[in-house]
C-alpha cells in the first residue's frame, strides 16, 4: 500500500486513523507498529537528529550532480585549444562532468517541474489532454532528460522524493508554492513527535524516528573518526 504523504501536520493527524484502517484492510496481519514504522520510513529522509540539541530537526535537502561540459563554463562558450578543427571536435564527444552539490527538496521540485514543463511545451500536439504534470513525476524519460548543463537527475535517486513531489507538485503551473513547502517544513517534525509519541506508548522504542536517526547519526561520526584515524 502506497501511504499518503501529508505537508502539514494537521492533514497528517487528521488523515492518521482512515489511512491506519485502509492499512488494516490491506494487511490483514499487520499490526499498528508496522504502520507506524512505515510512516517513520517515510518521513525520516526529511529529518536529522541533532547532536547539539538532542532532538530531530528538518532536513529537507537532496544531493545530486550539477553536471557542466568539457571546454564550456557555466556562463559562455571557452576555447577548446584541444580540438583543431570542429570536425575533430565532433568526433571526440562531448560527456559530462559533475560536482555533488545539496540542495532544498523545493529547488528539487522546481528543478522537475520545470523538466517536465519543456518536455509538455515540446511535446505539445502528441499530449494526453487529461494527463497533468503529476503523471509526468516519475517518468523516466522525462525527469533524466539532459538538456546541456545544469543538474543531472538519478532516476533511483529521484524514487526517494516521489512521494514528497506526488503531494507537493501543482497539477498545472510553472512555479512551486513556497509557503506550502515552509509549512512542510515546520509540520515535518511534529510528524516525527507524533509518530514516535505512538510508538512510546506500545513500547517500541527501537522503532522511534528519533532512534533511528541518531543510531544513523552516532554511525556516521564514528566511521568519520576511523577514516581520520586511517589517514593520520
Amino acid at each position: 500500500m502506497e501511504l499518503p504523504f501529508y505537508l502539514t501536520f494537521k492533514e497528517f493527524e487528521s488523515h492518521y486513523y482512515d489511512t491506519l484502517e485502509q492499512w488494516f484492510e490491506k494487511y490483514h496481519n499487520a499490526s499498528e507498529i508496522d504502520y507506524l514504522k512505515a510512516l517513520a520510513d517515510l518521513y525520516s529522509p526529511y529529518l536529522y537528529y541533532s547532536f547539539a540539541d538532542d532532538k530531530l530537526l528538518a532536513d529537507a535537502s537532496m544531493e545530486i550532480k550539477d553536471c557542466f561540459l568539457p571546454y564550456h563554463e557555466k556562463i559562455g562558450i571557452s576555447f577548446c585549444t584541444n580540438c583543431e578543427n570542429e570536425k575533430h571536435f565532433k568526433a571526440k564527444g562531448m560527456n559530462h562532468i559533475f560536482e555533488w552539490k545539496t540542495i532544498t527538496m523545493m529547488e528539487y521540485a522546481q528543478h522537475i517541474l520545470d523538466k517536465i514543463n519543456r518536455y509538455l511545451l515540446k511535446n505539445d500536439s502528441v499530449l494526453d489532454r487529461n494527463k497533468t504534470i503529476l503523471d509526468y513525476i516519475n517518468d523516466c524519460e522525462v525527469v533524466t532528460a539532459r538538456e546541456g548543463a545544469g543538474y543531472c537527475v538519478n532516476y533511483n535517486r529521484h524514487q526517494a522524493a516521489v512521494p514528497f513531489l506526488k503531494t507537493y507538485l501543482p497539477c498545472y503551473g510553472q512555479t512551486v508554492d513556497i509557503a506550502v513547502y515552509r509549512d512542510f517544513i515546520f509540520s515535518v517534525v511534529q510528524i516525527a513527535e507524533y509518530i514516535d509519541k505512538k510508538l512510546k506508548s506500545v513500547q517500541a522504542f527501537e522503532y522511534t524516528v528519533y532512534a533511528k536517526l541518531k543510531s544513523e547519526a552516532k554511525f556516521k561520526v564514528q566511521m568519520s573518526h576511523q577514516f581520520l584515524t586511517i589517514c593520520n
